[in-house]
C-alpha cells in the first residue's frame, strides 16, 4: 500500500515557500520603494543583497548555536522572527529601518530553512528521504513562479509594503501550521564546540559544499543572464523571457521531485553525479543553440526546460549526500554550511556572468557556466557502500508519528 505523504510535509513545503519568496520579491518592487523612500535604485538593490549575505553566512553560525535544540522550536521560534522582521519591513518608515528588518528577516530565514531540511531529512521514513527532501526543495522552485509573480503584482497594484504583509502571513500561518503537525525532531546531544564544528573538517561535507558551490556558480550564472541570452537566441524578441520563465519554473519544480524519487532508488551520490550530469549536458545544448544561430521559440523552450529540470533537482541528492556524511548529530550544522555554498556561488555566478558579457559576448556564459558544471561533476565523491541501493532515511531512526501532540 502506497505512504502518504504526512501534512507537515507540506507545511515545510509553505514555509520555504514564504523564505524564498522573501529573498527573490524584493526585486519586482525595487523601483517603488527607491521612490517612496526617496534613494538611489542601486541603495535599495542592496536591500537584496544584504538578505543575501546574511543568509550565506548566517546559517552555518545560528546552525552550530541550535544544533542541540529541538528542531520543531526551532522552526517555529525562527518564523515567528521572520514575520517579526517583515511586519517591520511593512512600517517601516525610512531606508535604513527597512535594512535593518531585511538583516532580521535573513538570519531567521537562514536558521529556520536549515531546520527545515534537517528535519525533512531526519524525519523522513527509510527509503523516503529523497522524495520527501524533493516535496520540500519545490518550495524554493515554487516561490519562482508563484509567490515572486503574486507578490510583484500585490506591490504593483496595493504598494511595495503589501508584499511584506503578505509574506509576514504566510510565515504566520505556516508557524501555526508546525506547531500542529511538526514531528519530534530532537536537538543533538550536548557536546563541546569543537564536536559541533566537526563539519568543517570533515573533507566529505567540504568537498560537497565545494560541488554546491561549482554547481551554483554554474547553473545560476545561466539563469541570472537569461533574458540576454533569451533575446540573443531568438534574434531580439524580448516578449519571449516571460514564456522562458514560465517554463523554467513548471520544469524546475518537476525537476525537484523526480530528484527526490531518483535518490530514494539509487542513493544520494549516485542521484547527484546523475543530476549535475544532466546539469552539464542541458548547459552544453543552450551553448551549442546559442552558437548555432537556430531561433525556433519551440527549439529554445525545449532546451531551457530540459536544463532546469535538472538544475533544480539538485537540493535533494546534496543534501541527502550532506547528511549522510556528516551524520545527525550535525547534519543541521552541515546542511546550513551547504546553504553557504550555495549563496556565495550565487553571489559568483553574477560577478563572473557580468566580467564575461562586458568583455566577451553572452553566447560565452553558457560556455562558462558548462566547465563550471563539469568541474562540479567530477568532484562528487564516491558513493558509500551503504548508499548503493535506496538512499533510506538519514541518521538514526525517529520515532516521528504524526499523530504526536505538539508538545512533545
Amino acid at each position: 500500500m502506497k505512504q502518504r505523504l504526512p501534512s507537515w510535509l507540506f507545511v515545510l513545503f509553505l514555509t520555504l515557500l514564504a523564505t524564498a519568496t522573501d529573498e527573490f520579491i524584493i526585486a519586482g518592487v525595487l523601483k517603488t520603494i527607491a521612490a517612496d523612500l526617496d534613494v538611489s535604485l542601486s541603495a535599495a538593490g542592496q536591500l537584496v543583497t544584504v538578505f543575501a549575505v546574511v543568509y550565506a553566512l548566517g546559517a552555518p553560525t545560528l546552525a552550530v548555536v541550535c544544533e542541540r535544540f529541538p528542531k520543531r522550536s526551532v522552526m517555529i521560534v525562527g518564523l515567528l522572527c521572520f514575520v517579526v522582521a517583515n511586519v517591520v519591513a511593512a512600517l517601516a518608515p525610512g531606508y535604513w529601518i527597512l535594512m535593518g528588518a531585511r538583516v532580521f528577516a535573513g538570519l531567521a530565514a537562514a536558521i529556520v530553512t536549515s531546520a527545515a531540511f534537517t528535519t525533512t531529512a531526519m524525519g523522513a521514513p527509510e527509503g523516503m528521504q529523497g522524495r520527501y527532501l524533493g516535496v520540500v526543495t519545490s518550495g524554493m522552485t515554487a516561490a519562482l513562479f508563484t509567490g515572486v509573480p503574486l507578490g510583484s503584482w500585490l506591490g504593483g497594484a496595493f504598494g511595495w509594503r503589501a508584499t511584506f504583509w503578505l509574506i509576514a502571513g504566510v510565515g504566520a500561518i505556516a508557524a501555526l501550521g508546525l506547531l500542529v503537525t511538526a514531528p519530534n525532531i530532537p536537538g543533538s546531544n550536548s557536546a563541546p564546540l569543537k564536536e559541533r564544528l566537526s563539519p568543517l573538517r570533515n573533507a566529505a561535507v567540504l568537498r560537497l559544499v565545494m560541488v554546491t558551490f561549482l554547481a551554483a556558480s554554474g547553473g545560476l550564472m545561466f539563469y541570472t543572464y537569461l533574458g540576454a541570452y533569451t533575446t540573443e537566441v531568438a534574434h531580439g524578441s524580448y516578449h519571449m523571457l516571460s514564456v522562458m520563465l514560465f517554463i523554467v519554473g513548471v520544469a524546475g519544480l518537476a525537476g525537484a521531485l523526480l530528484a527526490g524519487r531518483a535518490i530514494d532508488a539509487r542513493g544520494p551520490r549516485t542521484g547527484l553525479k546523475l543530476v549535475i550530469g544532466g546539469h552539464v549536458i542541458g548547459l552544453a545544448l543552450a551553448a551549442l543553440l546559442v552558437f548555432s544561430g537556430i531561433g525556433n521559440p519551440i527549439v529554445l523552450g525545449v532546451v531551457i526546460a530540459f536544463w532546469a529540470v535538472w538544475a533544480w533537482g539538485l537540493n535533494p541528492p546534496i543534501q541527502g549526500s550532506i547528511m549522510g556524511a556528516a551524520g545527525p548529530q550535525v547534519g543541521m550544522t552541515a546542511l546550513a554550511l551547504n546553504i553557504s555554498g550555495l549563496y556565495l556561488g550565487t553571489g559568483v555566478a553574477g560577478a563572473i556572468g557580468g566580467a564575461i558579457v562586458g568583455f566577451a559576448d553572452i553566447k560565452w556564459v553558457p560556455v562558462a557556466a558548462t566547465v563550471m558544471m563539469t568541474l562540479s561533476f567530477f568532484l562528487i565523491p564516491k558513493a558509500a557502500p551503504q548508499e548503493s541501493g535506496a538512499a533510506g532515511s538519514a541518521g538514526e531512526p525517529q520515532d516521528m508519528t504524526e499523530s504526536q501532540p505538539a508538545g512533545t
